[in-house]
């Protein structure tokens, strides 16, 4: 690149740019640092493409004016630049001209001649020796002249080599082009989709809501509101809203709706003549044209490398005659190579260059220019097709710019819309907010008693630990209070006790209705919401669907719509209302108000969505997606809430028996220490009660637990673990045998009952109590049971229970373990049965299939088989046919050899004769064919030979009519060139004689021309007062009837003059005498003319030319 580019930079890289419209290349020196602008100026220069015309491309990028070449990587060897030329580009602009091309002219080598080359053997006395430089120069010729038409061929190589290059450089413009344009094409269709997408959706809602309307509003008239709502102003829900304003608006709706549609189809109608264009356009490409020319040219190859083997050929005979030439000159032939014989093999290698080596290389360059006019049309074509496609892409690229700027209008437009829509939406809106109202109304009612339910439970809850914590303390002080002083215990403050604890509750949502769900449907029904119709049109798919979730409850299809909203806060309510009933309140109570609540939540969400969801039936597609997520969802939920399950009960196992180990442990490590004071014999059993469960402990020390706390402790121990309170009676039973004769054990009589709380579905034991009382009537003089005895029963009972549970504690760990260990070996059976089961059905395809191959293998083994039999006997057929022509052929050729030219047509009809007498009934078809052939061939020699004699006769005729016709050549030939003489003359006397229109001169002619005021004046450009004398007036007309319209003469006089005043009496006469005129000058006091004062005219006097005739105008 050179200074042109930018002043004042060192350009050291190499920037290659692509001409787009004719694939010319410019390569350009320049540097990172060298700005666009720099770049388009350089390219002006040497382009002819004007500077704002200019359009570069750079991996589908725009180059910017204001940025540099370092800005898109530039300059690099593995980055284009494309230059288009936007005048090209636009509508109308003109088809690019026809490629021209070429061709360097090499000359012909000059004819060999003796006296250019001379040679001493061409005085040599012997003719063989003189031949030899002859064929030297010849040999030479023939190869500058081969040489000659190699060179001109390879040029015309190169030149197809070029437009080639110039094709795919064009063709790479194309697909930078094309790609620049799939981008924004790509933009504007991801556009266009979302826009038709939030139109189709808005205009689907705004549609029903202007079909359903009426509907609505009597739907809405016909719903009376609840009696307790009922005033003047309000007795229906149409009463709401003001029904003459809504029918206004209504129209004004449907207005501005039919209006958009309308335009949106146009905007529809529109992007598809785009997208047709579009999809068009990419459907043409260039290389259909580029592939065809680069097989020509690589088929053309071969005769580029000929025409080389030819010339390699040509040069080594040339220096096979020098040899000979140089042994001649030196005498040093050898005995039995004569210079007759040396002479006598370049004769045939003469003919072969004459006949062979230069016609062939003629050919091959014939071949050559076809492949340069192949080349250049297909370049007019791609030059046609570029200027065409490249000004489509302007108008598809013009009319997305259109399209683009029309979505912020339409966006506009869907906003007003569907603002002007509001006030329809809030018809059909109120339906569905009143059926929600009603419904949190009754959610409201059966919140708040689990609300209250759920307080006093707590305040139930805290009593029962404040009672438990008040034992525990009288415990500890009656235990340790023997040891310790009660004013030290009471300056610890450990006589104080825990303060009662009030839960109190304001009363809340005192002024509800008193309605329930049934109120809820007869009031405000669901037909409100208007989903009847769309539930009967999803029918099939909600089939589907559930079908799908039968087999795994946790299984669920997530709904797009209820993404939306966030879970309800009073579910953790109804959750934490699951964990304990409430005082006062049945199980069954609690579980209908939280179900009511739930319910009632649910049909508040629903009403809610259908005010803001526009229900929209799936297509068929959709549906199968819908369909199979499920399918797939409910499978993989299925094996994840049957682990969850088995994983759950394996903690609820485990936790159930920590607690019970817990609390049993806690229970008999907390017994008291019994007194030796204290009798054994006025031991009395007896009974504690509870609510509804209850342990009776009897005098025989058996512990009976009620069949309804049995029945709790086998459905949370499940069928697989052993009741342990069996082997707990078992070991009462054991170690309470004493109280069968009458004695006791004596015990607190405060001892209360003890809970085993575990969990939801844990062990639920009431109580298990057992008081000692101490009678009042009790003596010392009865028998009392020793100390150590009454310790040693307790540590054997406890002793007996901590083994009976630890017992128990290790089967139900060994039972957990062979469980999760068969659980471990089901799964393992199930996969491998089902591997075995997939590896059946494989087996089973496989066969099928291996069968099948067999079975096709066989066929085609078959066929193969019938191939060869039929090409077996094909060739053997053939082989004998071959046999059969090739005797034929001998017996035509000998045939033909003998025969003489007169006698060729009777020895081919003697050979037919012959060949028919020879004929069998087992020959072949093909002898008679043969035979055919001859006796036609035999009749078209005898034809060609009567043409010959024919076209004899002709020709001697032909030459004599030849003869005549030259002679009259000549003669006419004499006559032609007497006429063009003469015609030569006659255009330079007529080149003389050329009228003057610019300055007039003395022996020049002129045209005057008749004016109205009967004046003739001279036809110039430079001065209008040229008027021909009376006298030349007179020369011309006086021998005229009327005056001509024109004269033309040759001037002799020229008189300048001068109009003067009429007061003016001087006269002044002025001769100026110039270069090859004369001018007469001359004061006039007369004004012929009517000139104004002052003004300069010429009269000038002209001679009548030999030729001339003058025309006089026609009589009025």
């Amino acid at each position: 690149m050179s200074s042109h580019a930018s002043e004042g930079v060192v350009l050291t890289g190499n920037l290659v740019v692509h001409i787009a419209e004719n694939g010319h290349s410019y390569e350009l020196n320049c540097d990172e640092y060298t700005s666009v602008e720099a770049v388009q100026k350089y390219l002006q220069s040497v382009s002819g493409i004007p500077f704002q015309d200019q359009l570069l491309m750079c991996l589908n990028m725009k180059m910017e004016l204001q940025c540099r070449l370092s800005d898109y990587k530039l300059p690099s060897n593995d980055r284009e630049v494309f230059l288009f030329n936007k005048a090209r580009m636009r509508t109308g602009s003109p088809p690019p001209a026809p490629e021209q091309v070429e061709i360097i002219d090499i000359p012909d080598p000059p004819l060999p001649s003796s006296s250019h080359n001379p040679h001493p053997m061409d005085d040599a006395t012997d003719p063989a020796l003189k031949a030899l430089p002859s064929y030297e120069r010849q040999f030479r010729y023939h190869f500058q002249s081969g040489n000659s038409i190699y060179r001109l061929a390879l040029s015309k190589i190169e030149t197809c080599k070029r437009l080639f290059l110039e094709q795919k450089v064009q063709e790479r413009a194309l697909e930078i082009a094309r790609g620049s344009l799939d981008h924004y094409y790509k933009i504007i269709l991801k556009n266009y989709t979302e826009f038709v997408k939030c139109y189709s959706q808005q205009h689907r809602s705004h549609n029903n809501l202007l079909v359903s309307f009426g509907r609505d509003i009597e739907q809405l008239r016909s719903i009376k509101l609840v009696p307790a709502l009922l005033t003047a102003d309000h007795q229906c829900l149409l009463d709401f809203v003001k029904v003459e304003n809504l029918w206004r608006m209504l129209e004004d709706c449907s207005s501005s709706h039919r209006h958009l549609e309308n335009k949106v189809s146009e905007f529809k109608t529109e992007f598809g003549e785009l997208k047709r264009n579009f999809e068009l356009l990419f459907s043409c490409k260039a290389s259909f044209l580029i592939n065809e020319l680069d097989l020509a040219m690589k088929d053309h190859q071969r005769y580029i490398h000929e025409q080389k083997s030819i010339m390699l050929a040509l040069s080594k005979d040339i220096d096979t005659v020098k040899k000979l030439m140089d042994d001649c000159v030196t005498s040093q032939l050898s005995s039995s190579l004569r210079p007759f014989d040396a002479v006598s093999a370049l004769g045939p290698m003469y003919d072969c260059h004459e006949k062979s080596c230069l016609p062939k290389m003629q050919s091959c360059d014939l071949a050559i220019s076809n492949l340069l006019d192949f080349c250049r049309d297909k370049k007019d074509e791609i030059n046609a097709f570029v200027h065409d496609y490249l000004q489509r892409i302007a108008y598809i690229q013009y009319s997305i710019k259109q399209v683009h700027y029309k979505f912020p209008v339409f966006k506009e437009a869907l906003k007003r819309q569907n603002d002007q829509f509001e006030s329809l939406k809030v018809v059909r809106g109120i339906g569905p907010a009143y059926r929600a109202c009603l419904v949190e109304v009754v959610r409201r009612k059966a919140t708040m008693k689990l609300y209250m339910g759920m307080a006093g439970q707590l305040a139930e809850r805290l009593a029962s630990k404040r009672e438990a914590e008040i034992r525990r303390r009288e415990k500890f002080l009656e235990v340790h209070s023997r040891y310790i002083p009660s004013d030290i215990l009471a300056s610890m403050g450990l006589y104080d006790t825990p303060s009662m604890c009030n839960v109190d509750i304001t009363p809340f949502d005192s002024n509800l209705l008193d309605i329930d769900l049934s109120d809820v449907d007869r009031y405000a029904p669901e037909s409100l919401l208007g989903l009847s119709s769309m539930s009967e049109k999803h029918g099939a798919l909600k089939s589907s669907l559930s079908m799908s979730n039968d087999g795994s409850q946790p299984a669920e299809v997530e709904v797009s719509s209820v993404r939306f909203y966030e879970k309800d806060d009073s579910e953790e309510l109804h959750q934490d209302s699951e964990l304990l009933e409430i005082a006062g309140t049945s199980k069954m109570e609690v579980e209908n108000a939280k179900l009511k609540a739930e319910l009632a939540s649910k049909i508040s969400l629903i009403c809610t969505i259908s005010t803001e969801f526009d229900y929209e039936s799936p297509d068929d597609n959709q549906t199968h997606s819908l369909l199979k997520n499920a399918a797939e969802k409910t499978s993989e939920n299925h094996l994840e809430s049957m682990l969850k399950v088995k994983q759950m009960q394996c903690e609820s196992y485990e936790k159930r028996i920590q607690e019970l180990e817990q609390k049993l442990s806690d229970q008999y490590l907390q017994a008291p220490t019994f007194s030796a004071a204290e009798p054994i014999s006025n031991f009395v059993p007896s009974t504690v009660n509870t609510d509804e469960n209850k342990l009776e402990i009897s005098g025989a020390g058996e512990i009976h637990i009620p069949n309804a706390m049995q029945d709790k402790l086998q459905e949370g121990l499940g069928d697989n673990m052993i009741d342990p309170f069996s082997m707990l009676n078992r070991r009462l039973n054991s170690s309470m045998l004493y109280a069968q004769r009458g004695e006791g054990l004596p015990f607190d009589n405060d001892k209360k009952e003890t809970l085993f709380p575990v969990g939801g579905t844990a062990l639920a034991a009431s109580s298990v109590a057992v008081s000692m009382l101490h009678p009042a009537d009790v003596t010392s003089s009865e028998t009392a049971l020793e100390p150590g005895l009454v310790a040693k029963a307790s540590n054997e009972l406890v002793l007996g229970l901590q083994s009976a549970l630890e017992e128990k504690s290790n089967q139900l760990n060994n039972v957990e373990i062979k469980l999760k260990a068969l659980v471990e070996e089901v799964s393992k059976l199930e996969r491998e049965l089902e591997n075995s089961r997939k590896l059946v059905d494989e087996s089973q395809i496989n066969i099928a299939h291996l069968e099948n191959y067999l079975h096709e293998a066989r066929e085609e083994a078959q066929s193969y088989l019938h191939a060869a039999d039929c090409m077996a006997s094909e060739d053997s057929a053939q082989y004998t046919s071959a046999i059969e022509v090739h005797r034929l052929f001998e017996r035509l050729k000998s045939c033909v050899s003998s025969a003489e030219m007169t006698g060729f047509s009777d020895a081919l009809r003697a050979l037919a004769q012959s060949l028919s007498n020879s004929t069998h009934k087992n020959d072949y078809d093909i002898t008679a064919e043969f035979r055919e052939c001859i006796h036609i061939f035999a009749e078209k020699v005898d034809g060609l030979a009567r043409h010959r004699i024919e076209l004899l006769d002709r020709s001697v005729k032909a030459e004599a009519e030849i003869e005549q016709l030259k002679e009259e050549l000549d003669e006419k030939t004499e006559l032609v060139n007497n006429t063009l003489y003469a015609k030569h003359q006659l255009e330079k006397q007529v080149n003389k004689e050329r009228i003057s229109f610019g300055r007039l001169e003395v022996r020049e002619i002129a045209a005057f021309v008749l004016d109205s005021a009967g004046h003739y004046k001279a036809i110039n450009r430079d001065c209008p007062y040229f008027y021909l004398s009376a006298e030349s007036v007179a020369l011309f007309a006086d021998h005229l009837p009327t005056r001509p319209s024109y004269i033309v003469g040759q001037i002799v006089h020229i008189e300048r003059q001068t109009v003067k005043s009429p007061s003016s009496n001087r006269d002044l006469l002025t001769s100026d005498t110039e270069t090859s005129h004369l001018i007469m000058s001359s004061e006039s006091t007369s004004n012929p003319y009517g000139l104004p004062v002052g003004c300069e005219y010429f009269v000038i006097t002209v001679a009548m030319l030999p030729y001339t005739t003058v025309n006089t105008p026609p009589p009025s």
